[in-house]
């Protein structure tokens, strides 16, 4: 069977990988492409808060999982069988028109004005960037270049095209256990593991003698940066 014919019979999968994206209201705007472009799932890592703003109700359309490690992360998307796809300008990265997919792919997107840090490069199988033509700017905003990347993955993967109606895309209905969301919902394997992390960290002072998290959004980018 020819690679062609080969590729249309196999269903792949994309997913997004958000890592200290240091503006939160892109996580909305990521929530948008991503059900633009037929991502299976947003994967935030670190801190479970977001801000929809930018996400015109696509939070209800696109399923989020949460992990408090770069490495927790990375086990679950391999056990998909998924590669991990950097978005970032490397001596070795791959133009993303080129189409250098070979499965199931996830992509991780760099924090803006800084891009992937090591420990983010460290989890990543290959890198793709995205061709520029005119001299005016030296990147692209982090939801613009995660919109570019996952529709030529889409192209690739031979997702089927939404229906259009009018000159709109035929919004789907919203899922029974899904509405709009700005904190992502939690496993019991993640809830255990925070348990772990806390019982860790307490020694360092990251949490105050109760229990309690006395400054959430700060402590929770220092612990979970891994």
């Amino acid at each position: 069977m020819e690679n062609g014919e080969e590729k249309k019979e196999l269903k792949y999968e994309s997913y997004v990988v958000v890592h200290n994206i240091a503006k939160r209201h892109n996580v909305g705007t990521l929530a948008r492409s991503a059900t633009a472009f037929g991502v299976a799932e947003l994967i935030l890592v670190g801190r479970r808060d977001f801000n929809a703003f930018g996400s015109h109700g696509s939070t209800s359309h696109v399923r989020f999982r949460h992990f408090h490690s770069l490495s927790l992360a990375r086990t679950f998307l391999k056990e998909k069988d998924c590669d991990i796809c950097g978005v970032e300008i490397t001596d070795n990265a791959m133009p993303v028109n080129a189409h250098p997919f070979r499965k199931s792919t996830a992509f991780l997107v760099g924090n803006e004005g800084t891009g992937l840090s090591p420990k983010e490069c460290e989890i990543c199988d290959f890198f793709v960037y995205i061709p520029q033509y005119g001299g005016g700017t030296a990147s692209l905003n982090v939801t613009v270049a995660a919109s570019i990347v996952l529709q030529h993955f889409a192209v690739w993967a031979g997702f089927s095209e939404r229906t259009r109606e009018g000159n709109k895309f035929l919004v789907a209905e919203k899922s029974a256990n899904q509405t709009g969301r700005r904190f992502c919902a939690e496993t019991a394997e993640s809830i255990a593991e925070e348990r772990k992390l806390k019982k860790e960290n307490a020694a360092n002072g990251f949490f105050s003698e109760n229990g309690n998290n006395e400054n959430p959004s700060n402590l929770l980018d220092s612990l979970f940066d891994s």
